[in-house]
């Protein structure tokens, strides 16, 4: 993956267990309305919420990233925070991002909620000194009130910037329960995430559900 400084890098984070059209969509929206050259899928390491019975790894999410963008080369997938292991911080990624690709312009890429959210993150000051901050803007979610939360964040409202996503109803956790229930996922998820997971049998059990013993 080349990258060269002064390129406008976007990261967009998370579980993507498994990851579905809406986080392709989110990543290409902001690719064409933000004029990014780059986007970045980051498969966190460990799920922030629990779901140790569907999670089927570190690993096995990243490559279902890799699938998912595989043949577009407008996205990408970065090992960084799997390799890392452990919990995942925005500020120490984007510290890590600028050590690897110094003089790159980074974008992170963010839903409504999760923005208004940032002055209870860890260094937020320090998120928004990294990285630009792309708000995907949805029903619901109105621009004045993020960035009256985002101004308690010195330098955050003047970091960030909105874009336009269409509403889609699409979660990881319906895949899984879909799944599950023996239902088709086709047109969820790009056809090789469909036949990886086919293939591997992942998300077999119900949701919530104990894994067999051995």
């Amino acid at each position: 993956m080349a990258i060269a400084p002064g390129d406008r890098l976007g990261i967009l984070g998370g579980t993507f267990n498994p990851p579905h059209l809406a986080h392709l969509l989110a990543a290409q929206e902001a690719y064409d309305q933000l004029e990014l050259d780059r986007v970045l899928l980051m498969p966190v390491a460990t799920p922030p919420h629990k779901e140790a019975a569907d999670d089927p790894g570190p690993e096995v999410r990243l490559e279902l990233c890799r699938l998912a963008v595989a043949g577009d080369d407008r996205l990408a997938v970065s090992d960084l925070e799997v390799a890392r292991g452990g919990a995942s911080y925005t500020a120490d990624t984007l510290r890590a991002l600028h050590a690897l690709h110094p003089g790159v312009d980074l974008t992170f890429i963010v839903g409504g909620d999760m923005a208004s959210s940032l002055p209870t993150w860890r260094e937020p000051a320090e998120v928004a000194a990294l990285a630009r901050l792309a708000v995907a803007e949805r029903q619901g979610a109105r621009r004045a009130d993020i960035l009256e939360r985002l101004a308690t964040v010195p330098g955050a409202a003047e970091r960030a910037e909105f874009f336009d996503l269409p509403r889609i109803d699409l979660s990881s956790s319906l895949i899984r329960r879909r799944v599950a229930a023996g239902h088709p996922i086709r047109y969820l998820v790009p056809d090789p995430v469909t036949a990886y997971i086919a293939q591997h049998g992942l998300y077999r059990s119900p949701v919530g559900s104990p894994s067999p013993s051995a």
